[in-house]
């Protein structure tokens, strides 16, 4: 079993040419992967994969032999700067870099691995797939994995993870929560197109999932796919899919090919939300029925997202908000160290970490933040440099010791709110959205107020001597 830490990634990757799929960026990264050799019951490996900080693998699952499984790829910012193979202190000015950049594209080519086993018609069934039940309240199998659809009008791809229950060997309801995504089907409607062609794509290097989740003015211009090679500093090759008119990632490891009814929806039970709850209650979603998949050979990895409690679930489709976020705060002309929607945020709360030039900026900043496109910052935090972002412990010290609610906190009333989260106010005629106030912290050291009044105190020698070494 890997031993890792807060540290592991700090120097490592700087520059690094990215594997091209799943199995190469397990096997670059082995020193941060669990590898779970002894049988597992698919039953547990939601509590299992939940347990751990880092990318786990499981190769030995007992129901389901022929495959294996992995998890929690990019939890924190440790792991997240190895899907760009790069240094910890440059991951985000790296992405955010990148993602101003034009689209790469992908290059086209006739086949792949992911082409290596091919069922279709009456031998499709993806109940043979190793999807878990992701908790108790939901009580049946869930997919979380990235898919792939395409704008009827421009071709763009655009991808996103919608959370999918089977209800059958090639049935299932597919909740889309992203506005694209929800675009794209009422564009296929207009259009007098009932049938959506969509692809799932399971296992492939987390580069590719990091884009899937870009939320922000894109359409126009690219489609998430169009950036994946943008991300990764590398061409990309896809291949085309079986039954639909869709290309897919060459290197996958699982691709299951179907066709979204957008011409009706369902009503179905509810989901587990990021933020830990299970939330909403029920959904109204529409149908897919499955065409084909198609596979790697010898026991493909299949990609799982443990929605709860603190996984990927949280921080995957907020990581390009972090670099959208850091170019804009950029842009006001502070300087950010860090901006974090951390897994034990809930995914409704983000920290951002700056410098204080002078009294202004970081309510400009907080505002720019809680005013951005999604809905899940309804929490804002500012915090000092010297400040461990990544310590909830020291987030909330922050908080305690530097702020004067009479002044450094503001809250704004009657925003959008995440139909994920139930604090807001479920609108009539519109659930499952609601509406909710937002507020902003300024948790920073205010030299103004006396830049001395903030200077902690340790013991002589702290950090440089360790109890272990005396016991």
């Amino acid at each position: 079993m890997a031993a890792y830490g807060n540290n592991v990634a700090a120097g490592a990757g700087h520059n690094q040419v990215l594997d091209r799929d799943l199995r190469g960026y397990l096997e670059t990264n082995a020193d941060i992967l669990t590898v779970i050799e002894k049988p597992v019951s698919i039953d547990d490996i939601g509590a299992l994969s939940a347990q751990s900080e880092g990318p786990i693998m499981f190769e030995n699952i007992n129901e389901y032999p022929d495959f294996r499984l992995c998890d929690i790829l990019v939890k924190h910012r440790w792991s997240q700067c190895r899907a760009l193979g790069v240094g910890q202190e440059d991951y985000l000015r790296t992405l955010a870099h990148r993602l101003r950049k034009p689209p790469r594209g992908f290059v086209d080519v006739d086949t792949g691995p992911v082409k290596e086993v091919v069922y279709t018609g009456d031998e499709v069934d993806w109940l043979k797939l190793p999807a878990p039940v992701h908790s108790a309240e939901e009580g049946q199998r869930y997919i979380s994995a990235m898919n792939i659809v395409k704008d009827p009008e421009t071709g763009f791809y655009n991808s996103s993870h919608a959370g999918t229950t089977p209800v059958g060997p090639r049935h299932g309801f597919m909740s889309f929560a992203t506005p694209h995504t929800t675009i794209i089907m009422q564009k296929y409607r207009d259009m007098g197109i009932n049938e959506m062609p969509i692809a799932i794509i399971f296992g492939v290097h987390p580069a590719y999932e990091i884009m899937a989740n870009f939320s922000g003015t894109h359409m126009d211009m690219w489609g998430e796919m169009e950036m994946v090679g943008t991300i990764m500093d590398q061409d990309v090759e896809m291949v085309p899919c079986e039954t639909i008119d869709l290309r897919v990632p060459a290197h996958a490891e699982i691709v299951v090919e179907g066709i979204v009814d957008v011409s009706k929806t369902f009503d179905v039970g509810g989901v587990n939300a990021p933020t830990g709850y299970f939330l909403p209650k029920e959904q109204n979603i529409p149908r897919i029925d499955l065409t084909a998949i198609t596979m790697r050979s010898g026991k493909p990895i299949y990609r799982n997202h443990q929605t709860v409690p603190d996984t990927d679930h949280q921080p995957l489709p907020r990581l390009c908000h972090e670099a959208v976020l850091y170019n804009r705060i950029s842009e006001i002309g502070l300087k950010v160290h860090d901006v974090r929607f951390p897994p034990w945020g809930a995914a409704v709360s983000c920290v951002i970490q700056v410098d204080y030039p002078r009294p202004g900026f970081v309510n400009d900043a907080l505002m720019q933040t809680m005013g951005s496109p999604w809905l899940n910052t309804k929490m804002v935090v500012a915090v000092s440099p010297d400040t461990d972002i990544d310590d909830p412990g020291a987030v909330y010290r922050a908080i305690a010791t530097r702020v004067d609610p009479a002044c450094d906190m503001f809250v704004v009333p009657g925003t959008r709110g995440s139909l994920y989260e139930p604090s807001g106010e479920l609108i009539p005629g519109h659930e499952p959205w609601r509406l909710v106030g937002k507020v902003g912290i300024d948790a920073t050291a205010k030299p103004h107020r006396g830049e001395t009044d903030y200077q902690e105190a340790f013991p002589v020698n702290w950090g440089k001597v360790k109890l272990e070494d005396y016991l």
